[in-house]
């Protein structure tokens, strides 16, 4: 017998995402803080369903145009917003209505697949973005960043993204850290917060 399903614990993207769907369900808010080409837009829009909604930021005009290709060629429920600003200002442009309310924030930290690698998420928007996001998410909602160190200046902000974390409060946010344990030059990271 052929067993085929795809990695799960070493494949990073399918293991967050298998987290996040249990944060999410129909109907509620969530966000996409690093757009990308909106593969993880696309996830939230379909868990969330055609009563829920989306935001999502990037600051790559180019990044927001291939997430709405994505988007609208993976039949996305029309519950989604983009924004071209950065991540750090999530809770200056989300509704007030979504305040408190916000299920589950993802972030994949780095640079646009396919695009210069010289533009990439920097540690100082990312820690205010970070903060941004506790502030307008529901007790219980779960904050997902994946920290890729392969590239330049990738180690230097994940270093600076955890010991941010390490920070907060227990009463704010408790943080789980991930990590290959027995891969070598693994370059991946994966930090959970849940909001208290």
């Amino acid at each position: 017998m052929q067993y085929n399903r795809p990695m799960f614990i070493s494949h990073t993207v399918t293991f967050v995402k298998a987290l996040m769907s249990h944060a999410l369900h129909p109907g509620d808010f969530a966000v996409d803080a690093t757009v990308g080409n909106g593969h993880d837009t696309l996830f939230l829009s379909s868990q969330v369903g055609g009563r829920g909604r989306v935001f999502g930021f990037d600051i790559q005009q180019d990044a927001l145009d291939n997430a709405g290709c994505r988007l609208k060629d993976g039949g996305a429920h029309p519950n989604v917003t983009l924004f071209h600003a950065g991540h750090e200002r999530m809770a200056e442009l989300i509704p007030g209505e979504a305040h408190g309310k916000v299920a589950a924030v993802m972030f994949n930290l780095g640079y646009l697949p396919g695009s210069d690698g010289r533009v990439i998420t920097r540690a100082e928007t990312t820690c205010s973005a970070i903060d941004a996001a506790l502030s307008i998410m529901r007790k219980g909602g779960v904050i997902s960043l994946v920290l890729y160190t392969g590239h330049p200046g990738g180690e230097e902000e994940a270093q600076t993204v955890e010991a941010h974390c390490r920070g907060l409060s227990m009463d704010t946010a408790r943080v789980m850290r991930c990590a290959m344990h027995n891969h070598p030059t693994a370059q991946t990271r994966i930090l959970l917060l849940e909001r208290r």
